[in-house]
């Protein structure tokens, strides 16, 4: 299984981006997904889950309001619609499978995530 995340890049603060997740090697329609991020020095951060369905979604306070998540399981790809970025938001973003809805961290190996820079 290998994750290939899309969609980053350099945004002004207040800008919008959306980032996409298409996994080789694994249909996500009957796995609970999620989108992590990690700045230099830090560990990876678990921002957006998404139940098997969609139909339960949870967030890190840190991006509560500003962030969601989505699937089109019949594209196979997850998603992540990014508004009212702010500077703290640059990050490497990831994304993978979950265990269950409770997991802090993923199944599968970490694909190359896709560099999100805001400027301010």
């Amino acid at each position: 299984v290998q994750m290939a995340e899309t969609g980053g890049g350099l945004v002004q603060a207040g800008g919008s981006l959306r980032l996409s997740c298409v996994p080789s090697g694994v249909s996500i329609n009957v796995y609970n997904m999620a989108w992590f991020r990690q700045t230099p020095g830090k560990e990876r951060e678990l921002i957006a889950s998404s139940s098997w369905n969609g139909l339960t979604t949870q967030y890190a306070e840190s991006v509560k309001g500003r962030f969601t998540i989505s699937r089109d399981n019949d594209q196979n790809t997850l998603y992540l619609q990014m508004n009212s970025l702010k500077p703290e938001d640059t990050a490497v973003y990831f994304c993978n499978r979950l265990h269950t809805l409770s997991s802090s961290t993923g199944v599968d190996s970490w694909g190359p995530g896709t560099q999100v820079t805001v400027s301010s």
